[in-house]
C-alpha cells in the first residue's frame, strides 16, 4: 500500500505497528490493515474496543447460563405467560416500567446521537456519511417498530433498560468518533463498502419482516400469551430477527472498517448468540410441542 509523505505523518499511521497495545510484525500488520484502518491514536477508543467486546461476550455467556437481561419473556415480573406455572415475580432493585417505555428508552438516545452527527461531524467523506445514515436509519426503524408494530404484554427492569441504553448510545457515539479518525487516511486494501450496503439492506428488511410476523402472532386471537412463531425463517430457527440484526451490525463494520466497529460487531454477535440460545431453551421449557428441528440462530446448525 503506497502512502505519501503527508499520509505517513498522520498520527494513526504512526501507531500502525501497535495493535491493541501489542507489537506486531510489519507483514502481519499489512494483512490486518488490508481489512481495517490502523488503530486510532486514542486511548479511549482502543480501550473501549477491548472492554466493549469482553463485556458483551460476558453478557452473552450469562444468557447461556440463565442470567438474563430482564426484558421481554425473561422479565419474571411479566404478568403474562404461556404457562400457569410461571415463576414467582422477582424483586427488581430499581423497579420496572412498561416494555414500550423501556424499548423507547433503549433506542432514542442512540438515534439522537446518530442524527446529531450530521451536524456535529459535517463531512463529505462517503464512509462517514454511510455510517451516519445506517445508524440513524437502524435506530429510527427500531423506534418506529416500538410505536407501531410490536405488541407488548409485560414490563422491563429499569436496571436492564439503563444498561442496554448506555451500551447503544456509547457504541453509536464511539462508532462515529472512531470513523472521524480515518479521515485523510489511505483506504484499506479491500473495500467492503458495497458488501456492507447490501448486508445492511438485507439485515434491516429481514429483521423488520420477522418482527411483523411476531406482531401478527399476537393479533391472531387477541391474547397476549406467547406462542411458537411461524412463517419465514421461524420455520427453521427461533430467532431469525436476531440473525438479521447481526447482519446489520456487521454491515456497520463493513462500511466503516475500523477496529472499534469490528469489536462492536463481534461483541454484539456473542451477545445475540447467547440470547438466542436462551430463547430456544425458554421455548423448549414452555411448549411441549416445540419442534426439535428448530434451531436457535443458524438453520440446521445452531
Amino acid at each position: 500500500m503506497e502512502t505519501t509523505g503527508e499520509d505517513e505523518n498522520h498520527p494513526a499511521l504512526q501507531t500502525e505497528h501497535i495493535f491493541f497495545g501489542f507489537q506486531t510484525k510489519p507483514r502481519k500488520m499489512e494483512m490486518v490493515t488490508s481489512l481495517v484502518y490502523p488503530p486510532p491514536p486514542s486511548i479511549l477508543l482502543n480501550t473501549m474496543s477491548v472492554v466493549g467486546l469482553v463485556s458483551l461476550a460476558k453478557v452473552g455467556w450469562s444468557e447461556v447460563r440463565g442470567i438474563h437481561l430482564k426484558y421481554s419473556k425473561f422479565n419474571n415480573n411479566n404478568k403474562t405467560s404461556s404457562s400457569s406455572s410461571s415463576p414467582q415475580p422477582q424483586k427488581l432493585p430499581l423497579g420496572s416500567f412498561s416494555s414500550r417505555t423501556g424499548m423507547l428508552l433503549l433506542y432514542t438516545p442512540a438515534f439522537l446521537a446518530a442524527a446529531a452527527s450530521f451536524f456535529v461531524l459535517p463531512s463529505d467523506d462517503l464512509r462517514l456519511l454511510l455510517l451516519k445514515s445506517a445508524l440513524a436509519l437502524h435506530f429510527f426503524k427500531r423506534i418506529f417498530e416500538v410505536m407501531f408494530i410490536h405488541k407488548y404484554s409485560g414490563e422491563m427492569a429499569i436496571d436492564s433498560a439503563l444498561t442496554i441504553t448506555t451500551s447503544y448510545f456509547t457504541s453509536t457515539a464511539l462508532l462515529l468518533y472512531s470513523q472521524n479518525f480515518t479521515l485523510g487516511l489511505p483506504e484499506p486494501g479491500f473495500d467492503l463498502k458495497p458488501l456492507g450496503i447490501v448486508m445492511f439492506v438485507v439485515g434491516i428488511v429481514g429483521n423488520l419482516y420477522h418482527h411483523v410476523l411476531l406482531a401478527k402472532l399476537r393479533n391472531e386471537d387477541g391474547t397476549k400469551k406467547y406462542k411458537i412463531p411461524k412463517g419465514g425463517l421461524f420455520e427453521t430457527i427461533i430467532c431469525p430477527h436476531y440473525l438479521f440484526e447481526i447482519l446489520v451490525f456487521w454491515s456497520f463494520f463493513m462500511v466503516s472498517q475500523t477496529i472499534y466497529s469490528f469489536s462492536f460487531a463481534m461483541g454484539t454477535t456473542f451477545y445475540l448468540v447467547g440470547r438466542s440460545y436462551a430463547t430456544r431453551s425458554w421455548y423448549l421449557s414452555k411448549f411441549d410441542d416445540f419442534p426439535e428441528h428448530i434451531k436457535a440462530l443458524i438453520p440446521l446448525v445452531f
